[in-house]
């Protein structure tokens, strides 16, 4: 947070919320994954292919650091992160058979408890819905009547996710030093939400992400990143605290998931509609007087 243009704001927000995560942050590794992630945003602008390398190391531990590369529009970075996990990719294969094995597994997985989706199946139990909340590879999930239909459904989310990435990609008219970072973050939320899973870790990803934002005085995540500790505190009552009236999906348990992803999925919508309105929208004309000021001045001006 030192230096011009920059806030301890990050800073704090990283100390605030993720002690309100609870127990979940010791017992999982994905704070190691996430100091990669944040690594590779805070050295981006100096030296883009240790943020290539960083990328590609933390992709390789958890996939979702791949998104990071989303709002980089320099070559260098791609081609670095390409470089490190194809050698890493080929060294796992020679050396660990079936390291990539996870990757078909999802197909058969059903809708988990916490995720979006679930909300359906959460209120149909009330009314006489006849699935079952069982472990199923490694998390409780809904199995059942129309799960696959939900599943489906947001595996389609996914993709218009993605494809409003490349649409924004594609449309992005003016960049800065935010773009990155507000990017990354953006993108990890749509795929977070729309995500069959999400898992309360799932949050320290997106607080380690807001934080990088946030370490920029004049970002313009404020209002996400605040909604994502205010889901991470809501995130610990419902796990590990009140679990159980998640998978009784008893009205408190509904209640508190509801509240929960509803405040994701605003801050996924709040902060891509930021991002666009950012890169994409015309810039605003407040500039104008300026210019035409500057145009009296002209040697050709009538």
């Amino acid at each position: 947070g030192r230096g011009p243009g920059r806030s301890p704001r990050g800073a704090w927000l990283w100390t605030a919320a993720v002690p309100l995560l609870g127990p979940t942050v010791y017992a999982r590794y994905d704070v190691m994954v996430t100091a990669l992630a944040v690594a590779a945003l805070l050295v981006a602008g100096r030296h883009p292919r240790a943020f290539g390398v960083l990328t590609a190391l933390g992709a390789m531990v958890k996939v979702w650091p791949a998104l990071l590369l989303t709002g980089s529009f320099r070559r260098r970075p791609w081609v670095s992160a390409a470089v490190t996990a194809s050698g890493l990719a080929a060294l796992f294969a020679v050396s660990m058979p079936g390291a990539f094995a996870f990757l078909t597994f999802q197909r058969d997985r059903g809708t988990e408890v916490e995720s979006l989706g679930a909300l359906v199946f959460h209120v149909a139990r009330h009314f006489g819905w006849e699935g079952q909340v069982l472990l199923n590879y490694g998390s409780i999930e809904f199995l059942g009547p129309w799960v696959g239909v939900v599943s489906t459904a947001a595996l389609v989310l996914t993709g218009a996710a993605f494809g409003w990435l490349v649409l924004w990609r594609l449309r992005v008219v003016r960049t800065d030093e935010l773009t990155l970072p507000e990017a990354a973050f953006t993108a990890v939320l749509l795929f977070t939400v729309t995500s069959r899973v999400i898992s309360p870790q799932y949050l320290v990803w997106l607080t380690g992400l807001a934080a990088v934002c946030l370490t920029h005085r004049a970002s313009r995540m404020t209002v996400p990143a605040l909604m994502v500790a205010v889901a991470s505190l809501v995130t610990v009552l419902e796990f590990p605290l009140g679990f159980i009236h998640v998978v009784t999906s008893d009205w408190y348990g509904v209640t508190l998931m509801a509240v929960r992803n509803g405040l994701l999925v605003a801050a996924s919508l709040t902060a891509a509609r930021r991002l666009w309105r950012s890169t994409v929208s015309p810039a605003p004309l407040a500039s104008a007087p300026a210019v035409a000021d500057h145009a009296d001045e002209s040697p050709v001006s009538p």
